[in-house]
C-alpha cells in the first residue's frame, strides 16, 4: 500500500527546460495548486537565464538529448531518495490540471508505474515521460531508462522508436505491469498536442520548439499529397510538383500549429478561466484558435 496522506514519503518531480523559461512559473504555479504531499521539482535549464534556477529545489547542469537528461535526473535523484519515495517525470510544458495523487495511490497499489501511453500518435505503445510516476525503488530494480533503442511497426509496417522505448522493454522483459493513462479530450484542436490525460494532466506538446510536425501530421499530409496526385497525374510527373505540393501542405500545417499553440500558451499564461474548458471542448473555440 502506498502511504501517500499522512505519510513521511518525498515526491520528487523530474523536469526538463531547454532554451526557454517561458513555462517554468506555469509549471510550478499549477504544481503548487495540485500536488497535495511535500514535493521538490529537480530539473536542468540549459540555454535559460541561471536566475531562474531559483524557481527549482535543485538544478542540474545537463547537455545532450532529452532521453539522456531525464536519465541523469533520476540517477541523481535515486542516489538521495529512499525506495519508497516517488518519482514523476514530467516535460517542462506539462503540469497537473488536478490532484493527482488519489489516481497515483491506486494505480501504483495495483503495478508498479503510471504513464502516459500517447496512442493516439500513431498507436505509440510506450510510457511516455510528458507525466509518469513510480516509485524510487521500482524505477532502481527495472532498471528505468527512457532511451530511445527498441522498434516496433509503425504506418506501413515502418520500424520506429522513441523516448520510453527502453523502458517499455525493461518493463515487458520482466514482465512489469504499468497503467497506461490515455487522452481524455478530443482532437479538436490537434490530434496529438494540447492533450488531457486522464483528465489530470495537460501536456501542451512543442511546447520549447515551432515548426514540428509529428508524426500524425505527416502520416495526414502524405495522405494529402497522394490524393492530390491521384487527381492530378500529370503535375505529378515533374518532381518539382510534388514537393510544391508537400511544401506547402507542411507549411499550411505548422502555421496552423504555431498559431493555436501560441494562443493557448498565452491564455494559460494570463490565467485565463477558460482556457482548460476551449482545451476540453466544453466551450466552443473561436475560428483560427
Amino acid at each position: 500500500m502506498i502511504a501517500i496522506e499522512g505519510g513521511t514519503l518525498m515526491l520528487y518531480v523530474a523536469t526538463v527546460h531547454y532554451k526557454s523559461p517561458r513555462w517554468i512559473d506555469i509549471q510550478a504555479r499549477y504544481l503548487r495548486r495540485n500536488i497535495t504531499v511535500p514535493y521538490q521539482v529537480w530539473t536542468s535549464i540549459e540555454g535559460i537565464d541561471p536566475i531562474h534556477a531559483a524557481s527549482f529545489d535543485r538544478v542540474l547542469e545537463q547537455r545532450g538529448p532529452h532521453a539522456g537528461k531525464l536519465n541523469h535526473l533520476a540517477l541523481e535523484i535515486c542516489h538521495t531518495a529512499a525506495d519508497d519515495d516517488l518519482i514523476m517525470f514530467l516535460d517542462g510544458d506539462a503540469f497537473p490540471i488536478a490532484d493527482p495523487m488519489p489516481v497515483i495511490a491506486e494505480s501504483l497499489d495495483r503495478t508498479p508505474l503510471l504513464a502516459v501511453r500517447r496512442a493516439e500518435n500513431v498507436d505509440e505503445p510506450q510510457p511516455h515521460p510528458c507525466f509518469c510516476v513510480t516509485t524510487v525503488g521500482a524505477w532502481r530494480s527495472l532498471p528505468g531508462d527512457w532511451s530511445v533503442g527498441p522498434v516496433w511497426p509503425g504506418v506501413n509496417g515502418n520500424l520506429v522508436s522513441d523516448v520510453g522505448a527502453n523502458l517499455l522493454r525493461a518493463l515487458t522483459l520482466s514482465g512489469t505491469p504499468w497503467v497506461q493513462l490515455p487522452r481524455t479530450n478530443g482532437s479538436g484542436l490537434h490530434p496529438l498536442f494540447f492533450g488531457i490525460y486522464g483528465d489530470l494532466v495537460y501536456h501542451h506538446g512543442a511546447g520549447f520548439r515551432n515548426d514540428r510536425l509529428p508524426r500524425t501530421d505527416r502520416e495526414r499530409l502524405k495522405s494529402r499529397v497522394a490524393e492530390e496526385k491521384a487527381r492530378h497525374p500529370a503535375r505529378h510527373l515533374l518532381r518539382a510538383g510534388v514537393e510544391r505540393v508537400r511544401g506547402s501542405a507542411w507549411n499550411e500545417a505548422m502555421e496552423r500549429n504555431n498559431e493555436r499553440s501560441r494562443l493557448i500558451f498565452e491564455a494559460i499564461r494570463d490565467g485565463d478561466p477558460d482556457w482548460l474548458a476551449r482545451v476540453r471542448g466544453d466551450v466552443a473555440t473561436e475560428q483560427g484558435s
